[in-house]
């Protein structure tokens, strides 16, 4: 076998293992939502023969209706829709209000170069080496003060300030590259700023956006602290935080099965966005922004 072809293979099995080692929490998790209780202590780790959908059901409340019971512990019943809704919400007008703010702010930084631009830009990327878990008792005062505990308006205006930092220095160090020739001709032309930002710079900015957006999606996805902490009451909880309320040593399964019907379709939707993702990281990330 050749030098050459043996590289190859080094590389295509290098592959295997970082791909097969991402999806393996992925696999694993999914296998365990699809075992019954028996199946899961007595039958093997990696593998089901037994696939039921009974604990997806449960969530819904489908199976709990009928009053299960564990021994004397009868098993509580959880919001589920509830949780899957306050999801949906969250999550989305989070990243709708972070990329509103982070096309306006990069804008006025990337393209209009206010005085100090530079060192606001600087500034904003900074903040990220400050931990976000230490910054829970500042905003939960705020959340207090404002009188948002129990109310998804906490998370809608907490969950932007993590990602946005980021977002705006991302579409600022694109639109500071772009050249100032397509406004000038633009102008020329007859068209107004505001035409030209939104008929030019913003098509042209589509893949950071993208970007943009996919980084936001896994800064709240990945949150758990301040939803636990800003929302007790059971029904405005989101699905993280609702999981941490469920009873682990007796609805295990239940549990992966909640985090599974969060996890696997972000980790799809972003799947769909990777190449988009990449190709806006990769204009952004250009030398000396």
């Amino acid at each position: 076998m050749t030098r050459g072809r043996l590289r190859g293979v080094g590389r295509a099995g290098l592959c295997v293992l970082v791909v097969g080692g991402a999806l393996f929490p992925i696999y694993f998790m999914l296998i365990q939502s699809l075992k019954t209780p028996q199946e899961d202590v007595f039958g093997y780790a990696l593998i089901v023969r037994q696939p039921t959908l009974d604990n997806y059901r449960e969530l819904f409340g489908e199976e709990r209706r009928r009053g299960a019971i564990i021994g004397r512990t009868l098993l509580r019943t959880y919001p589920f829709m509830a949780w899957l809704e306050n999801t949906i919400v969250v999550y989305a007008g989070s990243i709708a209000l972070t990329l509103v703010l982070s096309v306006t702010a990069g804008y006025g930084l990337g393209w209009l170069r206010p005085p100090g631009w530079r060192w606001w830009r600087r500034g904003l990327f900074a903040t990220y080496a400050i931990p976000h878990t230490i910054l829970f008792v500042p905003l939960y005062q705020v959340v207090i003060r404002l009188g948002l505990d129990n109310n998804l308006a906490a998370l809608l205006l907490t969950y932007p300030m993590l990602a946005l930092p980021f977002c705006v220095w991302l579409l600022s160090a694109y639109w500071e590259r772009l050249p100032r020739a397509l406004e000038d001709q633009a102008r020329v032309d007859g068209a107004s700023r505001s035409a030209v930002f939104v008929r030019i710079l913003l098509p042209m900015s589509a893949p950071v956006i993208v970007a943009a957006g996919v980084f936001t999606l896994g800064t709240v996805a990945s949150d758990f602290m301040l939803a636990s902490v800003f929302l007790l009451d059971p029904r405005a909880q989101t699905i993280p935080a609702g999981v941490g309320t469920m009873d682990v040593s007796l609805e295990e399964l239940s549990a992966v099965a909640a985090i599974n019907l969060m996890a696997i379709p972000i980790a799809l939707l972003c799947a769909g966005f990777v190449r988009s993702y990449v190709r806006g990281l990769t204009a952004a990330m250009v030398e000396g922004a």
